[in-house]
């Protein structure tokens, strides 16, 4: 069997619905992960989505900030809305759903950005970035692996990594998304959890690899000035069944885009 996962930090869904649908007619994805959906539950355009096929939709959302929704063809089971650091914010879902028979628990990240000053003395958004970070350590894909469950972690984790995920490692080590304080706690909780990068699985770490463009730039794709924010990690068991990651840059250039573009995992089970 043929499974597709995409995330996608959409910027405001009902802004972007026909981008949305675009998406989903152009690459079928089984199963889309928003991001920033800003907006309630009850104002989420599940109609227009499941007039499209994709019937099972389960949401976390609140107006005008945050949100995270799973969208997906298969049923969803057993979900789950965790709040993260006890503030109140939808940055978090998760949902099993089974593909070929595989039970897989799929969980749907909104990591806070963290503000401009990369100081967690005077920056209280910084301090929430780097709690958050710390309480996803809680997230263990072993666990899963336990009862028979599979594990993806997507979304938008707002912390570039490598030297590669950024355009310029030397000017941004300062720079709230690629410090050492928050690219050490990434890889410690990834470590923790023994998950799986499977972008730089599939995409060998010493290529550069960009998933989000400021808006501030004139020229976006020729200074190309990119950071990797959006990430897709998986369980061990399905690191070999990963065929291909597709990163849609094309879509940065798209009518009142989002500044994220979609990532697109494919596996054969």
């Amino acid at each position: 069997m043929n499974f597709s996962i995409a995330t996608w930090n959409i910027n405001s869904v009902r802004l972007r619905l026909p981008l949305v649908k675009a998406l989903l007619s152009e690459e079928t994805p089984d199963v889309l992960c928003l991001q920033e959906t800003k907006c309630p539950n009850d104002a989420f355009p599940s109609a227009d989505l499941k007039k499209m096929g994709y019937e099972h939709i389960v949401v976390h959302g609140q107006k005008g900030y945050h949100g995270v929704a799973i969208i997906s063809r298969l049923p969803l089971d057993d979900v789950e809305r965790r709040d993260f650091c006890a503030m109140g914010d939808s940055r978090h879902i998760s949902a099993v759903i089974n593909a070929g028979g595989r039970n897989i628990r799929v969980h749907n990240f909104y990591v806070p950005a963290g503000g401009d000053e990369p100081d967690p003395e005077i920056n209280p958004k910084f301090d929430h970035k780097l709690r958050f970070i710390e309480e996803m350590n809680d997230l263990h894909s072993e666990k899963e692996a336990d009862r028979g469950v599979s594990s993806l972690l997507v979304g938008d984790l707002n912390i570039a990594p490598l030297e590669t995920d950024v355009w310029s490692h030397k000017q941004l080590l300062r720079v709230v998304s690629h410090t050492p304080v928050e690219t050490e706690g990434l890889a410690a909780m990834q470590a923790h959890g023994g998950w799986i990068d499977l972008m730089r699985q599939h995409i060998p770490p010493d290529e550069k690899l960009f998933t989000w463009w400021s808006y501030r730039a004139r020229d976006w794709d020729i200074s190309d000035r990119g950071r990797r924010l959006d990430h897709v990690w998986g369980s061990p068991d399905l690191s070999p069944k990963l065929s291909s990651i597709r990163v849609l840059r094309e879509a940065r250039g798209w009518e009142r885009p989002s500044d994220h573009v979609p990532v697109i995992a494919d596996f054969q089970f």
